[in-house]
């Protein structure tokens, strides 16, 4: 039988990357649903190729224009207006696997109605175990889920790892996460304050969405990165390092206590990730081009200067601290990259938001999705309150 698929975010770069990968296949998957924020134009498109059964957008307004565009072009997808709509296409009994690819922590919702349901979880949310963490994996575990991750670096990590997490903590001595470092990553850090949101989106490597390559810029993507990797593979803080590597031909790293590495290599395409994710243990063709060694001049690898990329040294930070503390480091940041990307703040003030922020709201230790959000909501009001100060 086909795997049913929804995905959560088919409009963004992942969507549209895992919806590629299934078009490939189109004798193993299908797509039962879809999500999106407001691009009515291209979720209509998808909507008209893949058939889904539902989807469902961000607003009322946007879910109205999309049922009343899928009638007027006879096509048969339900659009689900409800407010728990990303719950339902996440958990319906009929859906083997979810691809969550909703950026921030409007994810962290439907990612727990999935790992609940005991789906096949393909996370390339990254917030959800940011702002979830112990809560997000205790849902996994609970509910039967099946988590594999979709970050390209966590991928490369799951890869190398033994396949039984049971013999994780007797054999491995750290993980590397590499970084390219991003458009920045040769700049002087005295000149990073004239930074305009159109520099901070060309990434060298990869095309993404705005929010994303910001923090990629910033290297916040990485601070990210390293908290979801404590979660993902249950590492302490200090197990997790981080190198910069421009080629981003080796997604990361695992080093065992023998001091052997296992690498995982290839051309930077979010389609092998997704392809992986969506197959594993088989493997199946992701689109992606092979690498080819004879045509690489080298592979060069340089410290994370703290001066450059101050914000991904808050991770390690913040996961030594109380368990909510990551919660707010990631409501911070969103708050402050869009006062960056709406020009209300320079670029070198995302990091003084983040850091004013998790020195303003108390720390804490939520229970429960609603005190997460509580806890949430405070850290974004404290944020937006650092950002007008700054921006006054």
């Amino acid at each position: 039988m086909k795997q049913r698929i929804t995905v959560l975010g088919s409009t963004g770069s992942i969507g549209k990357s895992t919806l590629d990968v299934i078009s490939r296949h189109p004798e193993r998957y299908e797509v039962f649903a879809l999500s999106a924020a407001t691009q009515v134009d291209l979720i209509l498109e998808q909507c008209a190729r893949f058939r889904p059964r539902f989807a469902v957008m961000a607003s009322a307004q946007h879910a109205q224009e999309l049922a009343d565009r899928l009638k007027a072009n006879q096509i048969p997808t339900s659009v689900i207006q409800a407010q728990d709509a990303l719950e339902l296409i996440a958990s319906h009994q009929d859906v083997d696997a979810v691809m969550a690819a909703i950026v921030g922590a409007a994810g962290l919702s439907p990612c727990l109605a999935a790992a609940r349901a005991g789906k096949r979880l393909l996370l390339a949310n990254k917030e959800a175990l940011v702002v979830g963490g112990a809560m997000f994996m205790r849902a996994v575990r609970e509910g039967g889920a099946t988590l594999l991750p979709i970050d390209s670096e966590h991928s490369a990590i799951f890869q190398c790892l033994p396949e039984d997490p049971a013999t994780w903590a007797q054999r491995v001595d750290s993980i590397l996460l590499t970084a390219s470092g991003g458009p920045f990553r040769q700049r002087s850090p005295e000149t990073l304050s004239a930074i305009t949101p159109e520099q901070a989106c060309a990434h060298p490597n990869f095309s993404m969405g705005r929010k994303i390559s910001v923090d990629s810029a910033t290297m916040m993507n990485k601070a990210l990165e390293v908290i979801e990797a404590r979660w993902l593979f249950d590492l302490a803080p200090e197990q997790i390092k981080v190198v910069i590597h421009p080629q981003q031909i080796i997604h990361s790293m695992v080093q065992f206590k023998d001091a052997s590495i296992l690498a995982q290599l290839g051309t930077p395409d979010m389609r092998v990730p997704i392809a992986c994710g969506l197959a594993w243990p088989e493997r199946i063709e992701s689109g992606a081009s092979r690498l080819d060694f004879g045509a690489l001049a080298a592979l060069t690898f340089e410290d994370a200067d703290a001066r450059r990329f101050p914000g991904l040294h808050l991770s390690w930070h913040a996961l030594n601290a109380a368990e909510g503390t990551t919660a707010v480091l990631n409501a911070a940041n969103e708050v402050a990259v869009d006062a960056f990307l709406s020009r209300r703040l320079r670029f070198d003030q995302i990091h003084a938001v983040n850091l004013a922020t998790l020195e303003a709201v108390p720390s804490s230790k939520p229970d429960s999705l609603e005190s997460l959000l509580d806890l949430d909501a405070q850290a974004r009001q404290a944020a937006a309150n650092v950002a007008a100060t700054l921006a006054a």
